[in-house]
């Protein structure tokens, strides 16, 4: 069955954990680059674990991708979680930053340039992706819809305390990431803007 197949009155709690979750995990290869999404709480989740894959040698630059500024902070996400690597001991050298993204789509066509830039987007082979685990799966069709071919991806995901797979329909925050992340993908294929896939 596609994704663009289901409808909106049939996503139940198994049909919902199997679009977002299934086929996320990490492949343990080594990558060109560690792209970071934003998010309100990037810091908190999702830096720690791109961290942790360039500590293991997984790959030797961190892009930190998102313009949004928030909880009244004046530096948008990006600069953000640059700041905060370079104080866990990261060199500058080894980040680069996209600041002008507002969504999804945005991070990844707004990060071709910065890639381009500075790592040559022909040479690039491999990138390891990190977000939280419930938004990878609209990440990683986005990436297959505006990322050229010849790129694969490592997808990392980052635990948050509420949307994991095995808790997300236990609390309302859960519930509500999920339903809504669950719609956007399935509105987006449709659209046309992302591609479709067959689900798990």
């Amino acid at each position: 069955m596609k994704i663009s197949e289901l409808q909106f009155e049939d996503l139940t709690d198994e049909l919902m954990t199997k679009l977002l979750y299934s086929d996320i995990n990490d492949d343990h290869e080594k990558g060109d680059c560690i792209m970071v999404f934003g998010s309100s709480k990037a810091v908190q989740y999702r830096l720690p674990r791109a961290i942790q894959l360039y500590q293991e040698g997984r790959a030797n630059k961190l892009l930190f991708s998102g313009g949004v500024a928030w909880n009244g902070n004046d530096l948008p996400e990006a600069i953000v979680l640059k700041n905060k690597a370079m104080e866990l001991g990261i060199p500058e050298e080894d980040i680069l930053i996209e600041t002008i993204s507002t969504n999804t789509k945005e991070n990844i066509l707004a990060s071709l340039l910065v890639l381009d830039r500075y790592c040559d987007l022909h040479k690039i082979k491999r990138i390891l992706i990190v977000t939280a685990s419930y938004h990878m799966k609209r990440t990683y069709l986005t990436l297959k819809t505006y990322m050229p071919s010849w790129i694969e991806f490592s997808l990392c995901p980052a635990e948050d305390q509420s949307t994991k797979q095995d808790n997300w329909f236990l609390n309302v925050h859960g519930r509500k990431r999920v339903t809504e992340e669950s719609r956007k993908i399935i509105s987006y294929i449709r659209e046309g803007a992302i591609v479709d896939a067959t689900l798990p």
